[in-house]
This record gives C-alpha cells, structure tokens and sequence, in this order.
C-alpha cells in the first residue's frame, strides 16, 4: 500500500520542472571565458575612446597660432626694393609762378579815375593807354592845364636858346684862350733860345714862363666853366621836361610789352600821387615764389639747387632771396629758374619747391611711403609668405627716396604702406 503513494520529492521535482519550462523560475548565468580576439578589440576601443580625442585637442592646439596669426593681403600694401644711388635731401615748400619782369604803373599825381581803358589779360604794346586820368579839379582847370603846358613849352624853347648861346660864347672863350696860351708858349721859347746865348735877362724869362702858367690857368677855368655850363643847362632843361611830363600824363601809357594783370578797379576813384595804377607783366619770362614752414629757417639760404615740380615738368632753379621777416609761422624766398621761358610755365601756375639741402653719392635706399614717419623707427621686410619686423635706421629723406642707413641690405623688399596697426606683431603672415 505504501508503494503505491507517490513519493514527494519526485512530485516537488516535477513541479519545479513545470515552473521551470513556465519560465517562472530564472536559471543561474554560467561564466565562460572570452576569445582573445574578442579580448583585443575591446582593448583597442578602449584605448581609441582616450587617444583620438587627445589626437584632436593636440592638433586644434597646435593649429591654433596660424589661425589667430593676422594677415594681410598682398594687394593691400606697397613693396619697394632696397636699391643702392645717390640720395639728395630735400626740404618741400609751396610755390607760385609769377613773371620774372612786373612794372608798376603809378600816378603822375593826385587825380580822379576818368576811365578804364584796359582790363586784365589784355596784351599791350609800348604806347598802348592803359588809364586816363582827371588831373584837373574841374573842367575850367583844364585850360588852365593846357594853357600852362604851352608856357612850360615856350619857356623850354627860350632856355635851350639862352643856353645854346651862352655855351657857344663859352666856347669862342676857350678858342681865344687856346690861342693865347700858344702864343706865349712860343714866346717862352723863344726867350729861353735868347737866355741860354746871353742875350736875354733871368728876369725876363721869369716873366714870360709866368705868363704861360697864367694863360694855362685861365684855360682850366673856362674849361671847367663851360662843363658846369653845360651840366646846369641839362638839369634845367630836364627840370622843365619833367614839369611838362606832369601835365602830359593825364592818360598812363604802358611803356612795354606785356600783359596787364591788375588796374585799379572804381572809375571815378581817387588816386594820390605815387598809388598804384597798373601792373604790366612780361610773360616772356617767369620765376617761383615759394613759402615754407619756419622751422626750415635755418637751413634755407640763398644759393641752394631747387627743383621745381609743375604738373608732371621738373626744372631746376636756385634760390636767390630769402626774405628775412617770417608771417604765421611761414616764411618767404623766390627762386631763379635755369629755364625761364619754358613753355610749361603760366602765371599762378602752383607747384611743388624741392630745395636740396644735401647729396650722397651712393646709399642704400627705398621708395618714399608712410612707413618712414613711424616713429619706432621700425618697418617689415617681406620674406617669403611672412613680412618680418625689424629695427631700421633712416638718413636723408628725399624727394622721392629715403636713405636707409642700417637694418637691410640691397635687394631686400620692404613694406613701405603704413604699417602702424602691425608694429606690436613680430611678423604678418602675407596672402
């Protein structure tokens, strides 16, 4: 009866088996050891994880100069090659064409502006009138004007008579004495024959030599007589000349050719004696007034080559005047052209006054440009694709040209744009 129980473990067995194949009992993982090759790829990926982003931190760290170097583009600045030549330093001043010849017209007197005859520009010829004057205080003065030009004529006319006269019988003198001199000049020698035979007294002959050296004398004054004659006779007459001219020159006359650049502007203006009336320019012929600051004053001088830039004409010059009063800080000198009458030249034509102030015959230099007023003294020379700073020493400043005296050799290409924004950096990459 017992055997025919069932027996407990087997059915607890069964019923975990069940339990099992239901999935409601979870089974015990079993450890099993990996492939190596498994094993080796785990430990690449691991290491890959660390390694590539410590590959790209490196390569953005080292990158990271280029990319915040500053650089510039090529087009964007000037080069110049160091070249060796002579240097000439200048000093830069500010000139005018103006006529080398300009005659000023002046009233003769006090008078009234009674018409413009001429305006500027105009050419005018030797005679041509240029202004006539109103030289009397009313129309009834006038007559009197013309009444006392023909007395001043007439006076004129009886002074040159009376001279004429008085310097003829001057001379009819001088021929009297002339002779009078000759005749006891050979009596003298006549007697000095008799003395030296005996037959004529010491005493005698001391009165013949005396009256020789008194006819000598006689001559000398009547000679000097008549030139004093003839120099009173010339400044009278001259006199009278220019008391006539005075009332002649009611209308001012152009006594030259040339071209009228300035007349007093107001008809009826009132003008003294001595104002200015006119000025006649002769344009055949030209030179520069030029001005510069005064603190050139102690280099400028007379004498020192000048070159005149006109436009695209270059001519050379000299200074010849240096004015010795300074107006606003400005001061004044004129210069003489080689070419006076070159055809480029016009007046008021403005222009560019190079005085050399000194010459090297041979330095190492560069093209002119901004970089040369820095005052670090400091520019970039291009090497490759970079423009390297470095320290320069500048000599003679030219018109054209600087002198660089230290810091680069001939052949080297310098940065001559301004560069001032840069001179903290020691190079610049150039694109």
């Amino acid at each position: 009866m017992l055997n025919d129980r069932p027996p407990a473990i087997r059915v607890s067995c069964c019923a975990g088996s069940h339990e099992a194949a239901r999935g409601l009992v979870t089974p015990h993982p079993v450890d099993r050891p990996l492939p190596p090759e498994v094993e080796r790829q785990n430990r690449l990926r691991r290491v890959l994880k660390i390694v590539v982003p410590l590959v790209i931190v490196a390569a953005v760290i080292s990158s990271l100069p280029g990319w915040m170097r500053p650089a510039v583009s090529r087009e964007r600045i000037r080069t110049a090659r160091v070249t060796a030549g002579p240097i000439e330093a200048v000093i830069t001043a500010s000139g005018t064409v103006t006529p080398e010849v300009e005659r000023v017209l002046s009233s003769p007197l006090d008078a009234r502006v009674l018409r413009i005859l001429q305006r500027p520009g105009a050419h005018l010829k030797p005679g041509d009138a240029v202004v006539e004057l109103d030289i009397s205080e009313s129309v009834l003065a006038l007559d009197k004007v013309v009444k006392d030009l023909k007395i001043k004529e007439n006076q004129q006319a009886q002074t040159r008579l009376t001279l004429e006269k008085s310097l003829v019988d001057l001379d009819g003198r001088l021929e009297v004495k002339t002779l009078e001199l000759q005749s006891v000049q050979a009596r003298l020698e006549a007697d000095q024959q008799l003395f030296k035979e005996g037959l004529y007294s010491r005493e005698e002959l001391r009165r013949s030599e005396l009256a020789v050296k008194q006819a000598q004398i006689a001559l000398s004054q009547l000679r000097q007589e008549r030139t004093n004659a003839q120099r009173a006779a010339d400044v009278q007459l001259e006199g009278l000349a220019l008391e006539q001219g005075s009332l002649d020159l009611s209308t001012t006359k152009s006594d030259r050719e040339g071209v009228l650049t300035w007349i007093v502007s107001q008809e009826g203006a009132l003008v003294r004696r001595g104002d200015v009336i006119a000025r006649i320019a002769d344009l055949t012929s030209f030179r520069v007034s030029a001005t510069v600051s005064d603190v050139h004053a102690g280099r400028l001088r007379t004498g020192l080559p000048v070159v005149v830039r006109a436009n695209d004409l270059d001519l050379q010059g000299t200074v010849t005047d240096v004015f010795p009063t300074v107006e606003n800080g400005v001061l004044r000198f004129t210069v003489a052209l080689a070419q006076p009458s070159h055809t480029g030249l016009r007046p008021s034509l403005r222009t560019d006054v190079l005085v050399v102030t000194d010459r090297k015959p041979r330095v190492l230099r560069v093209k002119r440009g901004p970089f040369a007023d820095n005052v670090a003294r400091q520019a970039f020379v291009v090497r490759g694709d970079r423009a390297v700073r470095i320290p320069i020493e500048i000599g003679l400043a030219g018109a054209d040209d600087v002198e660089l005296v230290s810091g680069v050799s001939e052949g080297d290409e310098i940065v001559i744009s301004d560069m001032k924004d840069y001179m903290h950096l020691a190079e610049i990459k150039i694109r």
